[in-house]
């Protein structure tokens, strides 16, 4: 029991490290440092607002000191040997730093002018979309993105219908938004993420506040918001060139690959995949984690996400006969990236965080299952020796592919260390090699089984016709069929039996 203890050590979360830091009793996000989405937002502004005013606060200084540079050697010139202002350099940089300042002016008010914009009746005209340069997406890739954008626009419009009045002003609060959306295609994902956030919060508070809407029909307006908006902007939202998220997919790619030798009892995960369920389980949440990349939607994301880790609840539920506990489900989550390795998946981590309906990463089934995905995935990318219970050389080993978990426990034991190996880079194709053929050996196993199981099928079905004749054959040795034959007479003949039958008939002749 201390030796499991102890392996749990490291992959063990208490509850209470899923929630906010600031203590707000919303589930928290490693994206957002530790904090949910509000109180990440609320952070951010104030570091924004305060980097705004920084950023003014040096404009400021560094004119004052060129107004009295410019100043100085304004005075020490003669009237007749000065220049032209507009040619002076104390008046080019006096010009420059008013721009500065006007800069960060409305960089001040973007927010509340943007809001602004988004309800305001000039929101009617639109400036025309820019097509992006440089990017040539393969045309069946396009015409599938046009047919789902159609059919979002179309569920969106007749779910719209519905809603009368509401649903006219929202349908075009929602194309305003993508319009002005698609000019900003050269600001940070932060900024992105802050325009989006700014407009569910403004069209949430709007429908609550004018149209005096339930939460619950906000909640069900938004999430069609959501739907359509985020299906319109994929393409330009969606790990975007100004993030690193590209590069940290493929690290994290490149890292569950070189963790392929991890068992499933290094994790102490409750599963037993050798019962059929448990299998069919396992086998499904890894389907629908690998699924999530497919999906446009961050909702549709999460219901992946949601989908794999009920199934991971049922593969330990069976294993365990009693309800799975939060201790046993982190490792079991553990397990399953893993073994699924998920395409891009830092990207949609990101995405999710910066773009999804923030009420749902702060509460209930979805943002508890997404917390413990961005902690799982935190877990295998500091994963060391001390977290699976090795020593370092172990895990050295088992890292470079020179030794397998598997093979060792199949040689009834541990085996002997081998020389330290010689200080050159590690080859990963190696190790991902040395799995490779790990697997077909085990195949070669299980197909030498099942040709040995026909192969005796193939005699029991020779040797059954061969059996029922000799039963046949002892039945009739034991009880032999004679056949007796009988001989036919005719009525008249003179035997025995004929003397029971009565005389024959005589013709009588009556005269006329």
């Amino acid at each position: 029991m201390s030796q499991r203890a102890e392996r749990r050590g490291g992959i063990h979360v208490d509850q209470s490290d899923l929630l906010c830091k600031k203590g707000c009793g919303y589930y928290g996000n490693a994206g957002w440092q530790g904090l949910c989405s509000k109180c990440w937002r609320e952070e951010y502004q104030r570091v924004r607002q305060k980097q705004i005013q920084d950023d003014w606060a040096l404009a400021e200084k560094l004119q004052r000191e060129e107004e009295a540079a410019y100043a100085s050697s304004h005075g020490a010139q003669s009237h007749s040997q000065s220049t032209a202002p507009q040619a002076h350099p104390g008046h080019a940089s006096l010009g420059s730093f008013s721009k500065f300042e006007e800069k960060k002016t409305n960089e001040k008010t973007r927010k509340v002018t943007t809001v602004k914009k988004f309800f305001s009746p000039s929101s009617r005209t639109a400036p025309k979309k820019e097509t992006p340069e440089g990017k040539s997406p393969s045309p069946s890739i396009s015409r599938r993105a046009s047919l789902d954008t159609d059919q979002v626009s179309k569920d969106f419009a007749d779910y719209l219908k519905n809603l009368q009045k509401p649903g006219r002003e929202i349908q075009k609060q929602c194309r305003a938004f993508i319009v002005n959306m698609s000019s900003k295609k050269d600001l940070g994902a932060d900024e992105l993420s802050e325009c989006v956030q700014d407009f569910y919060q403004s069209l949430a508070d709007r429908l609550m506040g004018h149209y005096k809407a339930s939460s619950e029909s906000v909640e069900q307006v938004m999430d069609q918001v959501e739907k359509y908006i985020m299906t319109r902007l994929y393409k330009s939202v969606f790990c975007p060139e100004t993030t690193d998220d590209e590069k940290k997919d493929l690290t994290t790619q490149n890292r569950i690959r070189a963790l392929h030798w991890v068992t499933i009892e290094m994790l102490c995960v409750s599963m037993d995949e050798e019962i059929p369920e448990v299998s069919e389980n396992v086998d499904k949440a890894i389907t629908y984690v690998i699924e999530m990349d497919s999906k446009r939607v961050p909702r549709d994301k999460l219901g992946c996400i949601t989908r794999c880790s009920k199934h991971i609840f049922s593969a330990i539920r069976i294993t365990k006969k009693e309800p799975a506990s939060a201790d046993d489900f982190l490792p079991a989550l553990i397990h399953i990236v893993l073994k699924a390795n998920p395409p891009r998946l830092q990207s949609n981590i990101q995405y999710i965080t910066r773009f999804c309906n923030p009420s749902r990463l702060m509460t209930g089934e979805d943002g508890y299952y997404f917390t413990n995905l961005c902690c799982a995935v935190a877990f295998i990318e500091k994963l060391d020796a001390q977290s699976l219970n090795l020593s370092p050389e172990e895990f050295e080993r088992y890292m470079s592919g020179q030794a397998s978990p598997r093979r060792d426990s199949s040689e009834g034991g541990r085996a002997e260390p081998p020389p330290p190996p010689p200080p050159v880079a590690i080859n990963p194709v190696l190790a991902q090699l040395n799995h490779n053929l790990e697997a077909l050996s085990g195949l070669g196993r299980r197909q030498d089984a099942l040709m040995e199981a026909a192969r005796g099928l193939q005699a029991d079905l020779l040797s059954w016709p061969e059996s029922v004749q000799r039963e046949v054959d002892q039945v009739l040795e034991k009880y032999p069929l004679e056949v007796r034959s009988r001989t036919l007479s005719a009525i008249d003949d003179n035997n025995v039996d004929n003397d029971n039958l009565p005389p024959p008939l005589t013709p009588q002749v009556f005269a006329g």
